[in-house]
């Protein structure tokens, strides 16, 4: 960080959130990039952009008092951190896991400013979540939450978020173990506890407000933004080796779309290891693991047992299986990709990582890719998909209009290939031609910045 504006403002996160170290991470990824558009806009450090940029708007934690199916009363934290509104509502998703934490959320929700600011839609910056797990039972080992306790869960939660959000103030969407089902009662909630039927919610089901293409969203935009990198260099998927880490949404509409684009895929995984199958997964595979983790609710290693060929390591992650890789795509969670993991792609022959998850490559990892030269997109930029298709959502929402797949998916194309190519510019013009780290974090906090200093000093 050869900036003094941005070292001076990473030194007083530092003594003011010491403890945060997620939240730290993702500043220090971002503000030690931006020392050439801070060098020639003197503006923003006389406006005190950084320091107002690194402070959230406003921090909501809230008890959340349920009952489960046994009658015993249950308390979780509940979260809604509003990181900055400079170009828009709050927009950010719901994450309900154990892991939760405000330096989780802080983190996530500074990431969502600059991937907000990228998509081209007027969104702000926020997250929020609990540390509630639906796939943890709070009084039966080795099971899951009922549906009822999940309904039970939302509806207290919302009783709360209620009172902090709303279509034109913050919109929030799903995350991690938060999808159709969490999104659906705790719309229920919000609509019981406002009489009001707005877009106030994004990931809802199609029956009531939701967009088709929303739960392919983010898989898919990862794989246009790849898509767009190799086009620089005049190259396609067609016969290209991928792994692919995670079993949800953005891994398995990832892996859909990669496929389809002529891709081998050789990998899922999820919290017990990782299923590897080595001539690659069908479309039915993707359809069967869609059903398994989504309807069924269970865990990779059932699957290789139906599967002929396929292979199941447990504890593993996907990095450091296969034996030949073109392509990566983190689609897990923060800091599963760290430095060995990187050594062994770019032994092996990976030349694109495309993140798929929120800041799933560790900063170790990052540097091996610049380092090496390979086309690396950060998650702000690769996996802004499903928050772009969630600002669709609210398009629709607003004007109570219903757009078919195909006009949702190709604006989806064209939302992307524009991140793309702002991104790429923007590194470009500041003599980073190529660093889709720099492009991303110059042109979307850019954006955010002059709006900031339009709008004085608030």
């Amino acid at each position: 960080m050869n900036n003094k504006y941005a070292k001076r403002v990473m030194e007083d996160v530092r003594a003011k959130n010491r403890d945060q170290a997620e939240f730290l991470q993702a500043v220090e990824e971002v503000l030690s990039t931006l020392g050439p558009v801070l060098d020639a806009n003197p503006q923003y450090e006389e406006n005190a952009i950084l320091e107002r940029l690194v402070q959230p708007e406003r921090t909501i934690i809230f008890r959340v008092p349920w009952i489960d199916d046994k009658g015993i009363v249950r308390v979780n934290r509940g979260y809604r951190v509003q990181f900055n509104s400079a170009i828009g509502p709050y927009k950010g998703g719901l994450r309900f896991d154990s892991s939760v934490n405000l330096s989780v959320l802080k983190f996530l929700g500074f990431e969502q400013i600059f991937k907000n600011s990228l998509t081209t839609l007027p969104m702000g910056g926020g997250k929020g979540g609990s540390d509630f797990n639906p796939k943890v039972s709070p009084h039966t080992p080795g099971k899951r939450c009922s549906d009822r306790e999940v309904m039970r869960f939302c509806q207290a939660f919302m009783s709360e978020l209620c009172h902090h959000i709303g279509p034109n103030t913050d919109v929030p969407a799903g995350d991690m173990n938060v999808g159709g089902r969490e999104i659906g009662y705790l719309f229920g909630q919000y609509r019981k506890m406002t009489n009001e039927w707005s877009g106030v919610l994004t990931g809802k089901a199609v029956s009531f407000g939701g967009s088709l293409i929303r739960p392919e969203a983010t898989g898919y935009g990862a794989v246009y933004f790849a898509e767009n990198m190799l086009a620089t260099q005049h190259q396609d998927f067609k016969g290209k080796t991928c792994v692919v880490s995670g079993s949800g949404n953005v891994a398995t509409y990832a892996t859909e779309k990669l496929i389809r684009l002529g891709a081998k895929v050789v990998t899922f995984s999820d919290r017990s290891g990782t299923l590897y199958v080595k001539n690659g997964f069908t479309i039915d595979d993707v359809k069967a693991v869609i059903d398994l983790k989504t309807v069924r609710r269970g865990e990779l290693n059932e699957f290789a047992r139906r599967v002929k060929g396929a292979k199941f390591f447990k504890n593993a992650n996907p990095w450091q299986i296969s034996d030949t890789i073109d392509c990566a795509f983190p689609c897990s969670r923060q800091n599963e990709l760290d430095d060995k993991d990187a050594a062994y792609l770019l032994k092996h022959g990976c030349r694109l990582v495309a993140e798929g998850a929120n800041m799933p490559s560790t900063p170790k990892a990052v540097a091996a890719f610049l380092k090496a030269k390979i086309l690396y997109a950060p998650g702000k930029a690769s996996n802004a998909g499903g928050v772009a298709t969630s600002g669709l959502e609210m398009s629709q929402n607003s004007e109570r209009l219903s757009w078919t797949a195909k006009i949702v998916d190709e604006k989806l194309r064209e939302i992307m290939a524009a991140i793309h190519d702002n991104a790429y510019a923007a590194a470009a013009r500041y003599g980073h031609k190529g660093n889709y780290v720099m492009g991303a974090n110059i042109a979307g906090f850019t954006k955010v910045a002059d709006a900031m200093v339009d709008q004085g000093i608030v």
